[in-house]
């Protein structure tokens, strides 16, 4: 019995010194595994920087390509406002509008209104007008402000292109506004020294038409061309009477018809005009102006390139001169110099 007992108590020792293991199951990882924590595994390596891409604030830029060959020409559609011999009081202010077309084949850029000729009437030299594509029609106006005398008066006005030239408009290059102020009286009537009635058929001009000479605005013109070519280094120009004759017919036809012209109102040419009148020289140019005198024409002459380029020609060694001043004409003045050699 003893003996039995011992070996129960070993028994239960033995067992308590017994220890068993036993594998619990793992969870496998996957080999294409990374953590955030991967350190890198090449030296130097410097980790992107991540960056906002910026906004765009800024807006596109649209660049015209303008062919250098294009054409320049305009059409007057109407006058918007202030009629021709809209009456106004002394001082007062008032817009001019008129509408054009681009008739051309260049896109208006950069285009201006420019005062060329006759009374000011406070309007600036130049003024901008709206970019204006081809075929499209714009509204261009000025700001003028009716003189204080009563009288009629007439602002002559030229659209330009960025390099200063004139843009044709129809056969002329001006427009005009034109007002009475008060009772209409004319504030400026040139000297008359003679007149030019019912010019014959060979050079246009109309029966009831009696068309004023002013000597004196001739021998101006004289002077202000040869000083142009005296400043140029050029020899002076001689007056011809038969280049005279020939321009002075010129000029009247042009009064009694409202026209400013090379072509007279019987469809004669400058050319054809100098040969009727019995020049035997060679002719080289005929020049026109209309809406202003002497120093005007010779202004509006010496700042246009082709103009220029007349009264500065090397060739010529005459002209002749003439004028005539029509009340009822549209431009009132008519200035002609025919050129020869």
């Amino acid at each position: 019995m003893k003996k039995f007992f011992i070996l129960l108590t070993l028994a239960v020792l033995l067992s308590a010194c017994i220890s068993v293991d036993v594998d619990e199951p793992s969870t496998p990882v996957p080999l294409d595994f990374v953590t955030a924590t991967l350190p890198p595994t090449k030296v130097g390596y410097v980790p992107p920087t991540l960056t906002a891409t910026p906004a765009i604030t800024s807006t596109p830029t649209f660049v015209v390509t303008i062919d250098p060959n294009c054409k320049d020409s305009a059409v007057l559609v109407r006058d918007v406002t202030i009629p021709d011999g809209t009456k106004m009081q002394p001082g007062e202010t008032f817009t001019k509008t008129w509408e054009f077309i681009n008739n051309g084949t260049c896109p208006w850029y950069g285009y201006t209104l420019k005062f060329a000729a006759g009374d000011q009437m406070a309007a600036p030299l130049s003024a901008p007008i709206a970019d204006t594509l081809i075929k499209e029609s714009v509204l261009v106006s000025v700001d003028l402000t009716a003189p204080s005398a009563d009288g009629s008066y007439t602002g002559y006005f030229t659209l330009n292109n960025p390099n200063g030239r004139d843009v044709p408009i129809g056969t002329e290059k001006t427009f005009w506004v034109k007002i009475t102020v008060g009772n209409g009286a004319t504030t400026i009537q040139p000297t008359t020294s003679g007149s030019v009635n019912s010019p014959s058929a060979s050079t246009g001009g109309s029966a009831n038409c009696n068309a004023s000479t002013n000597n004196d605005y001739v021998n101006q013109i004289a002077n202000l061309i040869n000083n142009e070519r005296t400043n140029a280094g050029l020899s002076i120009l001689t007056v011809n009477p038969l280049l005279t004759n020939a321009a002075q017919a010129h000029a009247a036809d042009m009064a009694c018809n409202s026209s400013i012209s090379h072509t007279g109102s019987d469809g004669s040419s400058p050319y054809g005009r100098v040969l009727s009148a019995g020049y035997g020289g060679a002719f080289t140019e005929e020049i026109i102006y209309g809406g202003g005198g002497p120093q005007a024409a010779i202004s509006w002459w010496m700042s246009d390139q082709v103009h220029r380029d007349a009264i500065l020609n090397a060739k010529s060694t005459e002209m002749g001169i003439g004028y005539a001043y029509y009340s009822n004409g549209s431009y009132g003045d008519y200035i002609v110099v025919d050129f020869g050699r």
